[in-house]
């Protein structure tokens, strides 16, 4: 909470600059009002030079309060303990007392605040009852209860109200910083977004390039119109490819826009699988009825997890097969992709980041996926995504 209540203060107070203005008011109210409160109270001392300065002094430590909140409290209330002492009137010399007692209170220093007020009343009880013969104005007896219990009641009052200001203001700066830190983790969520999903765009993209790059390659001597084949299949995942990298990167350019065009879903299965082909990849489906009806943000993260398992079947397994099976029990969807052949250890560029991106994709959703070996050989990579309805869909 300190750090709350010093951040708050050094932000909204103006540490580096004096507090003049509120200075300023407090030592004019004290000095127009020094004659009218004297005829409130003709027994006490006339205000003199000596008086008009004690009135000034307080306001000027108060120009201070902001940089050295503990001396100048204990000095205010010195000088209003001298000026008590001296049989002046009553009056508006409290103002500078509250005000360096609040600041005190709110910059943390609450022992001090509490310290140099108490040390005033004591002070303050102390000439009313025993220095008072020794002080002027002459002839003045002991000051009745009356005023001691409203001399209390102020004292109090000001520590409340400044105790009361202090968490007022803390709980300002508690708020602005929950509000800077949630503002901090939503910039932070949609860099993560982003990031998923350029890697696992250019990853797909990029695997089925160097595939095809490679057959190209080896074919272009032996069989040239296979190599033509290979070429324009590259052709065809590098527009695809940089299409969707622009979609991304227009909702940098105009953050709160709609895009453009629609974020892939399930329903653009077929030309996943039409990809893998392309990349040399036979790819069955089973329940492709479960994908219909998906909510757009189940149905891009199930999207991305198909085309991130059947990239890592590309660049990472022996087999050339891979098995899709989409199932949809009550109020969630289920993917499994599976793939027979042994891993080759190789790498079309890739990281290890897939598996990951995998994992946040789903846990973006409320689900969860998991991967490994299969007892009986080969890889599995099983996703489960909650969805908002119970209605199974088709599971065959």
């Amino acid at each position: 909470m300190g750090q709350w209540r010093r951040a708050y203060w050094a932000e909204h107070t103006g540490d580096e600059r004096l507090p003049w203005r509120s200075s300023l008011l407090v030592a004019v109210l004290a000095q127009a009002s020094g004659g009218w409160v004297h005829q409130l109270q003709p027994g006490r001392e006339p205000l003199g030079a000596p008086g008009r300065l004690l009135l000034l002094l307080g306001p000027a430590l108060l120009l201070l309060r902001h940089r050295h909140p503990v001396p100048v409290v204990y000095g205010v209330c010195a000088v209003t303990l001298v000026y008590l002492a001296c049989g002046y009137p009553y009056g508006p010399v409290f103002l500078s007392v509250a005000l360096a007692c609040l600041a005190a209170v709110v910059t943390g220093h609450r022992r001090a605040a509490w310290g140099a007020v108490g040390a005033l009343w004591a002070g303050h009880l102390l000439i009313g009852h025993w220095l008072y013969r020794w002080l002027p104005p002459p002839g003045d007896g002991p000051a009745p209860w009356g005023t001691e219990g409203g001399v209390t009641a102020w004292v109090i009052a000001v520590l409340a109200a400044s105790e009361l200001v202090r968490v007022r203001r803390e709980q300002w700066a508690r708020d602005r910083a929950e509000r800077k830190a949630a503002e901090r983790r939503r910039v932070d969520e949609e860099r993560l977004r982003i990031a998923r999903e350029l890697h696992d765009v250019l990853a797909h993209s990029i695997s089925v390039i160097n595939v095809q790059a490679g057959v190209g390659l080896a074919l272009l001597d032996t069989d040239p119109e296979q190599a033509r084949t290979a070429l324009t299949t590259i052709k065809a995942a590098s527009k695809e490819a940089l299409g969707e990298v622009r979609q991304v990167l227009d909702t940098l350019r105009a953050p709160g826009e709609a895009p453009r065009s629609p974020a892939p879903g399930l329903d653009r299965l077929p030309e996943l699988v039409a990809q893998a082909a392309a990349a040399g990849l036979t790819v069955s489906v089973e329940g492709e009825a479960a994908a219909r009806g998906l909510p757009p943000g189940t149905g891009l993260a199930a999207f991305r997890i198909l085309q991130e398992a059947l990239t890592n079947v590309v660049r990472h397994s022996g087999s050339r097969t891979a098995r899709i099976r989409i199932a949809r029990p009550p109020g969630a969807l289920e993917l499994r992709v599976d793939d027979d052949g042994p891993a080759t250890g190789g790498d079309a560029g890739g990281s290890s980041t897939g598996l990951v991106g995998m994992r946040e994709r789903a846990a973006a959703q409320g689900g969860t996926v998991e991967a490994g070996p299969r007892p009986d050989g080969g890889f599995r990579v099983l996703a489960r995504l909650p969805l908002g309805d119970t209605t199974p869909g088709e599971d065959r």
